[in-house]
């Protein structure tokens, strides 16, 4: 019976220890930070399991993300009610119902005196709409942001929206759901990208939560936060905007958060040029709005006065704004869906494209805490009502939400957040292809015209480069044998260095070669020398002794093989290898030049790469740019006289005499140059053997 109790327990045992090695394989991989392709295994990306953890953490953020948005929407109604109607209430009021008077004017800088002390004493991060502080938290300090900010700029926020503050509440939301992710991710150990990743993730919950568009806010922080395309850090953001997104339906309200009746569902010739006008007229919206808070802030810097006061003074202005017009002051999220309902008179385009504009250019200029993103959409709401004036009749509010996405996505540099956003908003696909071109002509004035957006400007006046351009790495698109050189001197691993001292002073090869390979009979790579190493050693040999190069010590004579005296073991590249990766060993490593070999057969020699020749991969991508060349040619035919034949000729480009042959020509030479490259690299690869 014990017998068979040993035989019923051995398998468990078996089994027990295949799972310890399938759950010690998991975490392995769980822990691994990029596809490992030492092993000649590629793929189309890097992403490891790893990127699962990261998305569960993802996913919690963005669930709390949601409540955030609820929290500070809260607190917005909270102090709006105590502001300006003295009453104790969370509910989303307008302060434009309340019957202060001239008092109104007081509550924005009461409102300015509480943020610039919350600035002060608290952290000088809550101030400005806080997208600018995300980015360079990312770029400079390890998308690593302080606990205290989260509270801070929520705060602030909300008293700054709740006094008047001509913002909406969605830029905040990004801000503080991304400083939340940012301290969840402190509280693990992670790296800088999967830090950034979190704070990204936190941040696009806050907009979906916000604004209910969950594939807006994917896009958002694409375009404008996460700085790279991987599946390791998109896919933890779409876990955190769909979660955010989900439970905003239960805690907040069912979007869209502004239906429109749909739109008509295809436009004439003159509708697909209002579209195209709409985009840049809006473009230029966008561009004064950009320099004209700038403007605004270097006007704040030169007052004689702490930044502290600055918003207080700008509050100043925002009170005599919400005099003139009540409905400018406060988020003004009814006012949008008012505008795309078609109610848009001569007072709400002049109150919301001068009065708006000057109250928000002026706050937002003063450092006051607030969002950027419902602004620009009353902005260019009321730009697209003047443009109903004269545009033809497409839909209730049709002209308004292009001018909206145009206006969002020209001043952000996020063209296709624009067009996204606008459609979560209404969910009038109708609007789809008139958005698309809307936006796109926008982003294009705006991108010729401005070195740098509303939101990029700041990060660059901190001495910060910002780059929004996203590309494959070109030493990722390059393999090692593409740019490996296979004419070198390997040296033979038999041979003594007398021999050696009087092949190489014969070669001409070996001179700016830096590292020898060195290699058997059969070719078999056996270990490197460095080339000052080797002419230290030939010179003691010519004096008479050799010190050991493997071993250290002394043996008074020079009849040691190179094979004694090389390093055994070397770092090599594969000929498979993608330059990034050869370049990433050489980081690790400290070695700027490998012999390179064949996966297949490790020990075999194929050449040598060295950092220098990275230039290669660059150089291809520079002429992937820049070189231009005409592929297709149109011939015309010309009839022939009085013989009934044709004959061709080409059309040569403008400025350009067309000179018959040049292009077989070159491709003649490069082939012909090609062969005989190859040719003389054999020859020379053998003499290297040789010697």
């Amino acid at each position: 019976m014990q017998a068979d109790g040993n035989e019923e327990i051995a398998p468990r045992l078996t089994i027990t220890r295949r799972g310890a090695g399938l759950w010690h394989t998991l975490i392995l991989s769980m822990n691994q930070d990029e596809r490992d392709t030492t092993n000649g295994e590629m793929s189309d990306f890097t992403t490891t399991p790893r990127v699962i953890f990261i998305t569960a953490l993802a996913v919690v953020i963005g669930a709390a993300s949601a409540f955030i948005s609820l929290i500070l929407l809260r607190a917005i109604g909270l102090f709006t009610n105590i502001f300006f109607y003295q009453r104790w209430s969370f509910a989303l009021v307008s302060p434009a119902g309340n019957s202060l008077g001239l008092l109104e004017v007081l509550v924005p800088i009461g409102g300015g005196i509480i943020v610039g002390l919350l600035a002060r004493y608290g952290s000088e991060r809550i101030r400005g709409h806080g997208i600018p502080e995300a980015i360079e938290a990312i770029l400079v300090n390890g998308s690593r942001v302080e606990p205290k900010v989260s509270v801070l700029k929520l705060i602030s926020s909300a008293v700054s929206i709740g006094s008047g503050g001509p913002f909406g509440a969605e830029g905040p939301i990004i801000v503080t759901g991304g400083s939340f992710g940012s301290m969840i991710a402190q509280l693990f150990r992670l790296a800088s990208v999967e830090r950034k990743t979190l704070l990204v993730a936190g941040a696009a919950g806050g907009m979906s939560a916000t604004f209910g568009s969950p594939v807006a806010a994917v896009m958002l922080a694409v375009e404008v936060l996460l700085f790279e395309w991987k599946p390791r850090s998109l896919l933890p953001v779409i876990g955190a905007s769909a979660t955010a997104a989900a439970v905003r339906y239960y805690i907040i309200a069912p979007p869209p958060i502004f239906p429109m009746l749909p739109s008509a569902a295809s436009l004439n010739f003159i509708g697909y040029a209002g579209c195209l006008l709409v985009g840049l007229l809006a473009s230029v919206l966008a561009i004064l709005l950009t320099q004209a808070i700038y403007l605004v802030e270097d006007t704040f810097r030169k007052l004689p006065v702490h930044w502290m006061w600055w918003p207080a003074l700008g509050g100043i202005v925002v009170g005599i704004g919400g005099l003139i017009y009540p409905a400018a002051l406060g988020v003004g999220y009814s006012s949008i869906a008012s505008m795309l309902r078609g109610n848009i008179t001569v007072q709400v385009i002049l109150g919301f494209l001068v009065i708006k504009s000057i109250i928000w250019i002026v706050s937002l200029g003063s450092g006051t805490s607030g969002g950027i993103i419902a602004p620009l959409l009353l902005m260019g709401g009321a730009l697209g009502g003047v443009e109903s004036g004269f545009l033809p009749h497409a839909g209730l509010g049709f002209w308004p939400l292009l001018s909206m996405a145009a206006v969002l996505g020209s001043a952000m540099r996020a063209p296709l957040t624009g067009v996204i956003f606008a459609f979560e908003l209404t969910h009038d696909v109708n609007a789809l292809i008139p958005l698309m071109i809307a936006v796109g002509i926008a982003h294009l004035v705006t991108v010729l015209a401005l070195k740098r957006s509303i939101l990029t400007e700041k990060v660059s006046r901190r001495g910060f480069h910002v780059s929004n351009e996203l590309q494959v790495d070109p030493l990722e698109r390059m393999l090692v044998r593409e740019v490996m050189r296979t004419n070198i001197v390997a040296l033979p691993a038999h041979a003594t260095l007398p021999e050696l001292t009087r092949s190489l002073k014969n070669s001409e090869r070996s001179h700016g070669q830096s590292l020898f390979p060195v290699i058997d009979a059969q070719d078999h790579l056996v270990g490197v020398i460095m080339r000052s190493d080797l002419q230290q050693l030939m010179q003691q040999a010519e004096h008479g002794h050799t010190d050991g190069y493997t071993d250290g010590h002394t043996d008074g004579h020079s009849g040691r093989t190179m094979e004694e005296l090389v390093k055994p073991n070397p770092v090599v590249a594969y000929l498979d290898d993608t330059m990034r990766v050869a370049v990433n060993r050489m980081t690790e490593t400290g070695y700027t030049r490998m012999p390179v070999v064949d996966r297949r057969h490790p020990d075999k020699l194929m050449g040598m790469v060295a950092l220098h020749d990275l230039l290669k991969a660059r150089l291809r991508n520079l002429e992937e740019e820049r070189h231009r060349e005409r592929i297709l040619r149109i011939h015309i035919l010309i009839p022939g006289r009085g013989t009934g034949h044709t004959v061709t000729r080409p059309i040569p480009a403008p400025d350009v005499k067309p000179t018959p042959g040049i292009e077989s020509e070159s491709a003649s030479g490069s082939a012909s140059g090609s062969a005989s490259g190859s040719a003389s690299g054999a020859q020379e690869t053998g003499q290297a053997e040789k010697s």
